[in-house]
């Protein structure tokens, strides 16, 4: 016989395995920690090479101003301010990386304690039927 509860309760907890599955499983595999600094060190190596590829192109469309004037002064004054505003970009990319990915696990952490208690519920009601004897197939 069918239990309509259990069955309410397996379409619920199938839908949030659909729904926010892609999110929270991924995540609930690391500790907190572990899952931000493994983003955290993605982000500097997206951010410092998208940074250089940058500061190619500008040096290499500014070649000929810095080929002409070839003052040490001035080119190590850019320098220093390149490397000023790198330093301030990454900090402000890297914060932003530490929050986003913060809430993510808190979330997928939030989402996961759904979804254990979920499990637990329907746990207890095929307990609560094999006790009351209903457990199996009747013909």
């Amino acid at each position: 016989m069918l239990n309509e509860d259990r069955i309410k309760l397996m379409t619920s907890i199938g839908m949030f395995e659909k729904r926010e599955g892609q999110k929270i499983f991924p995540v609930y595999r690391f500790f907190k920690s572990d899952y931000i600094g493994r983003h955290m060190l993605r982000s500097f190596l997206g951010y410092t090479f998208c940074w250089l590829l940058g500061t190619a192109l500008a040096v290499l469309y500014k070649a000929e101003d810095f080929l002409s004037s070839l003052n040490f002064n001035d080119i190590a004054g850019c320098g220093r301010m390149y490397l000023g505003a790198y330093l301030m970009g990454l900090a402000a990319y890297l914060l932003i990386t530490y929050v986003v990915y913060w809430r993510r696990y808190e979330y997928a952490s939030r989402g996961m304690k759904v979804y254990v208690a979920k499990l637990k519920r329907l746990e207890k009601r095929y307990e609560m039927q094999s006790k009351n004897g209903q457990g199996g197939r009747k013909a």
